[in-house]
C-alpha cells in the first residue's frame, strides 16, 4: 500500500502537479537561476508601467497589452517561488514586503482601463516595488558570495534600468510624468552606460558574452537616440517603445548567460 502511495505521489508530481491537484511552483535550480530571476522583478516592475503608459497613449497597444498579460502573471508566480526558495529568514521577511507592495500595484495596472489619474501614480507606486525587489536581488547576490553571482546581479540590473528610462520617457510624454523624471532618466543613462563597461570588462567573460554585450552596446545606441529624438512625440514615443523591447532582450540573454558559467 505505502509502495502504491509513493507511485501516486510520483505520477502527480510528474504531471506538474502538487498533492492538492494544483499546479506545482516551478524550482529554482541553484543560487545564480534565484539571482537572475529576483532580477527579473525589478525590471518587470518598470516594463508593466511603461506597458500601461503606452496602452494610455495608443503607443504599441497589441505588445504593451501582451506584456500586461504575461508579466502580471508571472510576477505572482515567481514572488511565490523566490519566498519560498529564501534561503535566509531576513531574505524571506523581503519577499513578503514585496508581496504586500506587489498587490497594492497589481491592483493599480488591472483596475481600470489607463488613464492618466491612475498613471500619475504609477510611477512612485512602481518605485517602490522596484526597490523592494532590488534590495532582495542584492541580498541574494550578497548571500552567493561569488564573481559569478555579482555579474548576474548588475547585469540583471541593466536590464532594470532599460525599463526605468523608457517608463520615465513613456511618462513624460503622457504627461504623468511626476518632476525630476528627467533627471531620473539621465541618472539611470548614466548608470547604465557606466555598468556596460564593468561587465565588458570582466575577466570572466566568454567570446559569447562578449558578442552579446557588443550587440548590447549597439543597442543602446538606437535606444539612445530614441531618447533624445525630436519631433512628433508619438513617433518619438512608439521608437521608445520598440528600442527598449530591443535593449531589453540582448540584456537578457547575457544575464542568462553568465547565470549559466562554470563556478
Amino acid at each position: 500500500m505505502k509502495r502504491l502511495l509513493a507511485l501516486i505521489a510520483f505520477a502527480v508530481l510528474a504531471m506538474g502537479l502538487d498533492a492538492a491537484g494544483n499546479p506545482a511552483q516551478a524550482q529554482i535550480t541553484n543560487i545564480n537561476d534565484a539571482i537572475n530571476k529576483a532580477g527579473s522583478l525589478r525590471y518587470t516592475a518598470n516594463r508593466l508601467a511603461k506597458a500601461y503608459f503606452q496602452i494610455g497613449m495608443g503607443v504599441d497597444v497589441d505588445r504593451s497589452k501582451r506584456i500586461l498579460d504575461s508579466a502580471i502573471a508571472m510576477y505572482d508566480r515567481r514572488v511565490v517561488e523566490l519566498k519560498n526558495y529564501a534561503p535566509t529568514p531576513e531574505i524571506k521577511e523581503t519577499y513578503l514586503v514585496l508581496e504586500k507592495a506587489w498587490s497594492g500595484y497589481k491592483d493599480l495596472l488591472v483596475g481600470a482601463k489607463p488613464n492618466q489619474e491612475a498613471g500619475r501614480q504609477m510611477v512612485e507606486v512602481s518605485e517602490s516595488v522596484v526597490n523592494i525587489a532590488n534590495k532582495a536581488t542584492g541580498q541574494l547576490a550578497a548571500h552567493s558570495g561569488t564573481t559569478q553571482g555579482n555579474l548576474v546581479n548588475v547585469s540583471g540590473r541593466q536590464r532594470m534600468l532599460s525599463q526605468r528610462i523608457a517608463k520615465y520617457a513613456q511618462a513624460m510624454n503622457w504627461g504623468v510624468a511626476p518632476a525630476g523624471a528627467q533627471a531620473e532618466i539621465d541618472k539611470s543613462r548614466t548608470e547604465f552606460v557606466q555598468k556596460l563597461g564593468e561587465l565588458s570588462a570582466a575577466q570572466i567573460n566568454t567570446p559569447q558574452i562578449k558578442d552579446e554585450l557588443e550587440l548590447g552596446k549597439q543597442q543602446w545606441m538606437f535606444f539612445d537616440a530614441a531618447l533624445s529624438g525630436k519631433g512628433d512625440r508619438k513617433a518619438n514615443a512608439t521608437n521608445i517603445a520598440t528600442t527598449s523591447e530591443r535593449i531589453l532582450e540582448v540584456m537578457d540573454n547575457v544575464v542568462g548567460m553568465y547565470e549559466k558559467l562554470l563556478k
